[in-house]
């Protein structure tokens, strides 16, 4: 009859329970990062929710905001008088969501997937260079979205929240010391030298090299846990579109309930409207690899009309305007 000391035994047993969850779903990661607990500061942001309720927006008459067509697989489907009219807020909380979604879409997706596609360009090899150059990829992809973010406000809340994003890798994700490494790379949830690059990254940022933008950091953050491109990107506009029916919540323009049906009855369709549109676009990397950000947008404008956009120039004003309220809740 075999026996073993209690140390032994427990040992076993952290390593069999490793062992049986050493390769982690992409199920199980979008149910992970879905978690409106976790530390990233996106409910201190109301993404203009606030300065457009402040400035009046929520008095303007239902007949002069824009039409509102209901998501649904008939495009023939309608507001008309045979229906319950949708509350005035509930709608005009509605456009809003959609016409953040379409600009956020177009300016945020492309970096996302340009980041995963340089990551995973750089993965099988962590030799100085190949880092080097996965470094300075995305360094150029992070000022890009500095310069084509229109005002300050938005960087602000955008810098916070990437760098919040990479402590959460940090300190949230990353493998605990009482894990045993001796598990084979193939079977890592993370690809090889995640954690490396990602603290490197950290350093750049603190130093001032590097702004730390939400949709870089996020792209990052997805792409060193194993999500695949599309999953991040979606993953992304709809934690965008949460995040802004949560600000509406406390702005009282809506409540719980009447947000969550929002969330499960329109919101899925206007996210997947969105990705329809924009998962496939991405940014000329090559353009930015020498330094010539500034030259940049006039030339993605003239040769890459399929590279990121703003989309809603109303937006970027209400934004802009945030830090002028009298009083304000949120930080953005």
């Amino acid at each position: 009859m075999c026996g073993g000391s209690g140390e032994e035994l427990q040992q076993l047993k952290i390593d069999t329970i490793y062992s049986a969850n050493s390769q982690v779903s992409e199920e199980y990661l979008l149910l992970l990062l879905s978690d409106a607990n976790l530390p990233t500061g996106s409910f201190v942001a109301s993404s203009g929710l606030e300065s457009y309720i402040k400035h009046g927006f929520t008095s303007i008459a239902t007949s002069t905001s824009s039409p509102f067509v209901i998501p649904s697989g008939n495009s023939s489907t309608t507001e008309s008088s045979s229906t319950p009219q949708i509350p005035h807020l509930v709608k005009l909380t509605i456009n809003f969501v959609r016409d953040s979604l379409h600009s956020y879409s177009h300016s945020s997706l492309p970096f996302i997937r340009c980041v995963h596609e340089t990551l995973d360009r750089g993965k099988g090899g962590a030799t100085g260079e190949r880092k080097e150059a996965v470094l300075k990829e995305i360094t150029d992809l992070d000022n890009l979205y500095e310069i084509m973010t229109l005002n300050h406000v938005s960087r602000r809340a955008s810098k916070a929240q990437g760098v919040a994003l990479l402590t959460l890798f940090s300190k949230g994700f990353a493998r605990p010391a009482w894990i045993p490494s001796s598990t084979p790379a193939s079977d890592s949830p993370q690809p090889p030298g995640s954690e490396a690059l990602v603290e490197e990254l950290k350093l750049l940022i603190r130093k001032g090299l590097s702004p730390g933008h939400l949709p870089v950091c996020w792209g990052v953050l997805t792409s060193s846990l194993g999500l695949g491109i599309e999953k991040s990107q979606r993953l992304h506009l709809f934690l965008h579109a949460r995040a802004l029916l949560s600000a509406s919540i406390r702005l009282n323009t809506i409540g719980p309930y009447a947000a969550q049906q929002l969330l499960l009855h329109v919101v899925g369709q206007l996210v997947d409207d969105s990705m329809g549109r924009c998962a496939h676009l991405r940014v000329p990397i090559e353009k930015i690899s020498h330094g010539a950000n500034t030259k940049f947008h006039e030339e993605m404008v003239e040769e890459h009309a399929d590279g990121p956009a703003n989309t809603w120039p109303l937006g970027e004003i209400l934004a802009g305007r945030h830090d002028l309220q009298h009083s304000r809740i949120f930080n953005s």
